[in-house]
């Protein structure tokens, strides 16, 4: 699909390399469609790169999406240029009165941090509150996902004796899931995380839907029987190199990291990983843009305040 980025953006060379096909913002401006406004908040270190990664699965679709990246006020990156945020981000504050066909919410490295030692916690929240009103879906990834089970459902956290790191094979639970059509009932997911949350306190909440699973990593998405959040435990964004660009990191620190699981041939850093995970990458992010969004989401965006997602279900 036609992503509408500017052409200034690192990502959009990256991907033109790669031979997906993306769309000026001034190219778009001329295209006769209502196209899906996509917004992603963005808290991972290495922006450009998370940028990139999620880019690239939205490529998967024939529908075309304007994407706007919003960055935090009450955070400054130390791993991004600010020449970089100010020419490509918007704060929170410029964009809380538009509405938006879907949000992204990604992860960030604080997750060993109570929720609320997080310095810009209270933003956080008042974004995914937001969500609720101005957003139809919201897909909310590793700490964003953690954060978003907590601060609307209550479902807490747990530090894990060593951290959940490499590719697990995960199990779908639930059939003709809209997010998992097409989907094998085995498939592979990266994961690179200190904490968990478990089933029995998401089964709890009866809003709640565990959809897939890992016997080794544990519970993998979540829904809201509302058919308008998803909370996603691992990083199937993730690139090939993204798993040994971690671990060889940590290793040049001194840090104690474990080789990462079910990655490298042989468990030997040595060796190029196969990239085990890509298809149902894309497969998710496509079914996501497709069934979740495009087939349900209201015309008019400004409708969302009056929507009621039960009573469109089967229309």
């Amino acid at each position: 699909m036609p992503i509408c980025i500017s052409p200034d953006l690192p990502a959009y060379q990256a991907l033109r390399q790669e031979n997906i096909f993306v769309m000026s913002s001034e190219r778009a401006a001329h295209q006769d469609i209502r196209p899906l406004r996509l917004s992603i908040l963005n808290i991972m270190p290495k922006k450009i790169e998370t940028e990139i990664q999620l880019l690239r699965l939205m490529s998967n679709s024939a529908i075309q999406v304007d994407i706007s990246l919003i960055r935090l006020e009450s955070h400054v990156s130390k791993h991004t240029a600010q020449s970089h945020l100010d020419a490509f981000y918007t704060p929170f504050s410029a964009v809380k009165d538009r509405y938006f066909d879907g949000l992204i919410i990604t992860g960030a490295p604080v997750e060993q941090m109570p929720f609320e030692q997080v310095d810009y916690w209270q933003e956080i929240c008042e974004i995914m509150d937001w969500s609720k009103t101005h957003v139809f879906s919201t897909l909310h990834i590793c700490w964003g996902a953690q954060a978003a089970l907590y601060h609307q459902f209550g479902v807490p956290k747990y530090p894990l004796p060593q951290k959940m790191f490499g590719i697990f094979p995960h199990r779908v639970e639930v059939e003709n899931a809209l997010l998992l059509q097409g989907f094998d009932e085995v498939f592979q997911v990266p994961h690179s995380r200190h904490t968990e949350i478990r089933r029995e306190d998401i089964e709890r909440v009866p809003e709640l839907e565990i959809l897939t699973s890992s016997e080794e990593s544990g519970v993998h998405i979540v829904a809201n029987r509302n058919g308008r959040q998803y909370f996603i435990t691992g990083h199937s964004e993730y690139d090939r190199m993204t798993l040994a660009e971690e671990y060889f990191r940590d290793v040049n620190k001194g840090l104690p990291i474990a080789v990462p699981r079910h990655y490298f041939p042989n468990d030997d850093p040595m060796q190029q990983p196969c990239f085990t995970w890509r298809c149902h990458a894309n497969l998710m992010f496509s079914n996501w843009l497709n069934y979740c969004i495009y087939q349900r989401t209201p015309y008019r965006l400004e409708d969302l305040t009056d929507w009621d997602w039960m009573q469109h279900m089967d229309a």
